[in-house]
């Protein structure tokens, strides 16, 4: 391997890593004000709305990363010593995500309850 497939190597698998890292987002809406100003049933119904959507975005992102994971373990000898921690990392994510969808399914099963007990 030369040097510039090295270095196109190195760069490539740092930006995926680094892709990796970015913290979830659950929300990236105001949530505070959204469920302050919540009052009447089609305000609940476009929260659990939300939530649904949220749920779908983090089941979106636990799938991507089920795939990160699955080449991580497929090319393992590309990390060297590091690769058991970049699966770990994969694997965290994965859980975070997994939970976030969880979290969210329940959110708008709870607003859809209460716009239902709304007239």
């Amino acid at each position: 391997m030369n040097n510039i497939t090295k270095a196109l190597l190195t760069v490539s698998l740092t930006l995926g890593l680094l892709a990796g890292c970015a913290q979830p987002n659950p929300h990236p809406m105001d949530m505070t004000t959204a469920i302050q100003n919540t009052k009447t049933k089609a305000d609940h119904e476009a929260l659990a709305t939300h939530y649904e959507q949220a749920a779908h975005d983090a089941e979106a992102k636990v799938e991507e990363h089920k795939k990160l994971l699955d080449q991580y373990q497929a090319h393992s000898y590309l990390y060297g010593r590091q690769a058991p921690m970049v699966e770990e990392h994969c694997q965290s994510l994965i859980h975070e995500y997994q939970q976030i969808a969880k979290a969210n399914l329940q959110m708008a099963k709870l607003h859809r309850q209460i716009a239902d007990e709304i007239k």
